[in-house]
């Protein structure tokens, strides 16, 4: 893929988005199943283990503490293999720093210097609340917590106790917004999409989600510690 294709792709501006769409939060009704791992002959089993099948993915992927909580082992034999964090050529011909989110194919490319990207795979929003455009990244935050809009808790009222009167979800596993969120600014406004982590590892290479952009707990924890401050961003539909 060149950067043509993706200039081709490119559609620089949030103003035509819709409202609804514009004001939705990061969330999704998509549950993940239990965690399973994997076997050497790569079936799936319940019981065994996930050290031994591949050793650099097993520390990616691997359980981790971070902030006070266990992030649980990916069981990355069920997610496929493109969409695994990995150095790729550079395919966007941004400048190094620059956040691309190729939403067709699902990846995240961090562009570094030399020609190449550190490349994510991600879950994007749902046909209906998918959104592309340019921004800034301006705020980072680790263990965010989650306050759905309003109009998101009048289309999900079980979401009511999470509201801004109700303090929001508190941070934690099971927080929609994951390990990490990035915050997405534009012309100095919060458009109130992130990128984020999601415990819903099953999720990612597919369109679930309302709206946002995320990654595995791993991965945004990785991205996380990797862009610069005030990063350019560019989703591409």
């Amino acid at each position: 893929m060149t950067s043509n294709d993706f200039s081709r792709r490119a559609f620089l501006s949030f103003s035509g988005l819709g409202a609804a769409a514009f004001l939705s939060g990061c969330a999704s009704t998509y549950s993940p199943p239990p965690f399973q791992t994997a076997s050497a002959g790569g079936m799936v089993s319940p019981s065994a283990p996930l050290s031994g099948s591949d050793p650099e993915l097993d520390v990616m992927y691997g359980e981790m503490v971070d902030g006070g909580f266990v992030v649980p082992a990916v069981p990355y034999r069920q997610i496929p293999p493109r969409y695994y964090r990995q150095r790729v050529q550079d395919p966007t011909g941004y400048p190094p720093g620059t956040v691309v989110v190729d939403t067709p194919n699902r990846f995240l490319y961090l562009v570094e210097q030399g020609g190449t990207a550190m490349r994510y795979g991600v879950g994007i929003g749902r046909e209906g609340f998918a959104w592309s455009g340019e921004g800034v990244i301006q705020w980072r935050q680790k263990w965010p917590k989650w306050t759905p809009p309003d109009e998101m808790v009048a289309r999900q009222p079980q979401l009511a106790q999470y509201s801004a009167a109700n303090g929001g979800m508190a941070p934690g596993l099971m927080n929609p917004l994951g390990a990490r969120a990035l915050y997405i600014f534009k012309n100095g406004q919060d458009s109130l999409y992130r990128l984020h982590g999601s415990p819903e590892w099953n999720s990612i290479g597919k369109a679930v989600s309302s709206g946002c952009v995320r990654l595995m707990n791993q991965d945004i924890i990785d991205l996380y510690d990797r862009v610069p401050n005030k990063a350019r961003i560019i989703v591409l539909q």
